[in-house]
């Protein structure tokens, strides 16, 4: 990883002890940035925001621009049957049906998320996912926002291990640290 420098000011003097000049002087390397991908955040007991409060999120992304999450202990009102009907995907697989969806953070809470095992089709390379929007989460899971991953589960294919989420938590670049 790239270390980035820190500058503090550096003044020059003159033998009577006047400033000539200020410029920035190097410092020691800042200490890299923790990085939460692919690790679980726990709310505390005292958490009293409701949208936290008694949670664990998945971090599926962290670096120095921000965070993005899924609240992954939080039921939703709705079943993979009927979230799939109301998409018009009717689902085959009836051992599915009863599959809770959550709700996976405050932000955009009518958008889908499936977190899900990794799926890798033979002819795609290693770094690539089976479906056409898929955030890899390294070391971790795969989280898909496309149709493409409803559609093949409503047929009884695509993941077996998943989790379909509506929303999700995010944070500015610092806010986690």
């Amino acid at each position: 990883p790239k270390k980035a420098a820190i500058f503090r000011p550096r003044r020059r003097f003159s033998p009577s002890g006047a400033v000539l000049e200020s410029a920035p002087m190097p410092e020691e390397a800042a200490p890299p940035l923790l990085n939460l991908t692919n690790q679980f955040l726990v709310a505390m007991p005292g958490m009293s925001d409701p949208h936290f409060a008694r949670s664990v999120v998945y971090i599926c992304e962290h670096s120095d621009k921000g965070a993005l999450g899924l609240v992954v202990n939080k039921p939703a009102p709705v079943t993979l049957a009927e979230l799939l009907e109301q998409l018009g995907l009717p689902l085959r697989n009836a051992a599915q049906s009863e599959r809770p969806i959550y709700q996976g953070g405050p932000v955009q809470t009518e958008r889908g998320f499936v977190l899900h095992e990794p799926m890798r089709a033979a002819e795609l390379p290693a770094d690539e996912a089976a479906y056409a929007s898929t955030l890899i989460v390294p070391g971790g899971l795969e989280m898909t926002v496309s149709r493409d991953v409803l559609e093949a589960v409503a047929l009884g294919g695509g993941p077996r291990r998943l989790m379909v989420l509506l929303g999700y938590a995010s944070w500015e670049g610092g806010q986690l640290e």
